[in-house]
């Protein structure tokens, strides 16, 4: 049995935030009920046409869910929506500001009417504040937080490679549904929480924030090399590869200039002491690394680190990433269907002992519909 067997989702989701969050249910059991608008549904649906014709963030955030079309402004399609909701457990939503309360479907009103039930609101910015009704996309997010300020080089600014401060809101609202869940197992009663996708990612920026605060300023934007730690991040070998190493602590900067670099004189060397000098004198200290390994090749060099307990890592692109050899050992991947045909995909980080996450199917637009409609056409 899945641990949220015999839990049902109703979910008024696009783009990325709350299905992703859903997805996670869907994942754990829970019936997803993906509520999508007619004439084109999620409009993450079209955002390319990369996985055999369909979109990559689609398949990504809707696996395991069950689609219906429905128009909220047409009265018997909000009958079978509040019929949808008689049996819910759970209601997420990241409409646009003010679309959920325009639709009756606020946090109050749903509550009132439906006590036991469980209101989840995503949204950019939070329900008040001179913000609340800007529209808030990953990218403007990221901005906002501060985020693009830190990442990126010296030259330029850089936005994060991913969806993150959607991925930072899934996650929160995943968690809160969780908690809201349990709650109500000990008191009977629903709850209602928004996850504002300004505060998620500005969670996660909890440590620039606080150097940046208290500190001497903001951290210097470093590409791939870390802001205030050396060595950490890109070195170059013998080869022309680069090798991703970190050192953590003193003890490990010990190793890497004894059994690597083959220069235990540098611990003495009132340069790099410790790691404050280390990152103050970080175009120093990298022009002896890329000394000390210009005889060695990349692979070499990434034995040598192993044999030293020195943390390492090669730069994979995805599609390298995707033929891993750890996740191949761990058999971490799966099949799972789609409207275009079977997918492979990577089992949820969260493994159960003697149990498998359910990786259902994702759905084509409205392909439950017409099984809604007889479900719950007569409630």
């Amino acid at each position: 049995m899945s641990p949220l067997e015999g839990i049902t989702v109703v979910s008024l989701e696009q783009a990325v935030a709350a299905p992703y969050a859903t997805r996670q249910l869907a994942d754990l059991g829970a019936r997803v009920i993906k509520v999508e608008r007619p004439g084109g549904g999620d409009f993450a649906r079209d955002y390319d046409r990369e996985v055999m014709g369909q979109s990559a963030y689609f398949v990504w955030c809707n696996r395991g869910k069950e689609s219906v079309v429905l128009d909220l402004r047409n009265a018997a399609d909000r009958a079978l929506f509040d019929r949808l909701l008689d049996a819910a457990d759970v209601f997420v939503q990241n409409l646009a500001p003010g679309a959920a309360d325009r639709l009756g479907l606020g946090a109050d009103a749903l509550r009132e009417r439906w006590p036991r039930l469980i209101v989840c609101g995503i949204s950019g910015y939070g329900e008040r504040g001179p913000y609340r009704d800007r529209k808030a996309f990953d990218l403007l997010v990221q901005c906002e937080t501060g985020l693009v300020a830190a990442t990126g080089t010296q030259e330029a600014p850089a936005r994060a490679g991913i969806s993150i401060a959607d991925i930072a809101a899934a996650m929160y609202a995943y968690t809160g549904v969780l908690t809201a869940l349990y709650e109500r197992e000990r008191t009977g009663h629903g709850s209602a929480f928004d996850v504002a996708m300004l505060d998620a990612l500005g969670e996660w920026m909890g440590q620039p924030l606080f150097h940046g605060m208290y500190g001497a300023g903001p951290l210097p934007r470093s590409g791939a090399r870390h802001p205030s730690i050396a060595p950490y991040g890109p070195y170059r070998a013998g080869d022309g590869r680069e090798v991703f190493l970190c050192v953590q602590s003193d003890r490990d900067w010990v190793q890497l200039c004894a059994r690597v670099l083959g220069r235990p004189d540098l611990t003495r060397d009132p340069r790099f002491a410790d790691n404050p000098l280390r990152r103050a004198h970080d175009a120093e200290l990298t022009q002896v690394l890329h000394a000390a390994f210009a005889d060695l090749t990349a692979d070499e060099l990434l034995a040598r680190l192993d044999a030293a307990g020195i943390a390492n890592a090669r730069l994979r692109d995805v599609s390298e990433f995707a033929e891993h050899p750890q996740l191949v050992a761990r058999d971490r991947w799966r099949a799972f269907d789609t409207p275009a045909g079977p997918l492979r995909g990577l089992l949820p980080p969260v493994t159960v002992r003697g149990r498998e996450a359910r990786m259902g199917a994702v759905p084509a637009l409205g392909a439950h519909t017409e099984a809604i409609r007889a479900e719950f056409g007569q409630r």
